[in-house]
């Protein structure tokens, strides 16, 4: 039974990668939400950012329409590569300054945010991605009986 968990949980990997793409989306846009429209919590300093105040405002809008992006799974690299590009500048300029670790200096949000992010940039959306539906999927091309099969690498040393 255990032999075939691997097994079983690699057919699951995209259906769990999607589950994380979403929760990550959500809590992400929750972040912005909060930053430009006091929705969901009480934004930090306790009111909105001004439209266009720097960087606040255009961190929340990074921060909304990147959560959204990968919460449908449309442009979920590029959202995520600018949203953890954002959270790691959030981290070093507003928090690193006021300790060296995320559990002293607050960062604790910027730095799982940057991470997670940066995650998503290189494993791509999961199961149930909008992306998907657009994508032209690829079908294997039949192989040619006659055509030389490559030779097996050889290894030497």
């Amino acid at each position: 039974m255990l032999t075939k968990l691997p097994e079983a949980l690699d057919r699951l990997a995209p259906w769990a990668l999607a589950a994380f793409r979403v929760v990550v989306g959500f809590l992400f846009f929750c972040h912005g939400a909060s930053t430009l429209f006091a929705w969901f919590a009480e934004p930090h300093g306790g009111s909105t950012a001004a439209f266009g105040a720097w960087p606040s405002w255009w961190a929340g809008a990074i921060e909304v329409v990147g959560g959204a992006l990968i919460i449908l799974g449309w442009g979920t690299r590029t959202a995520a590569f600018l949203g953890s590009g954002a959270m790691a500048v959030a981290y070093f300029w507003k928090h690193q300054g006021n300790g060296l670790l995320p559990l002293q200096n607050d960062g604790d949000s910027a730095a799982l945010f940057c991470w997670a992010l940066l995650l998503l940039v290189f494993t791509g959306p999961g199961a149930l991605a909008l992306s998907s539906l657009t994508k032209p999927r690829r079908t294997p091309e039949p192989a040619d009986a006659d055509a030389p099969q490559p030779a097996a690498p050889v290894l030497t040393g």
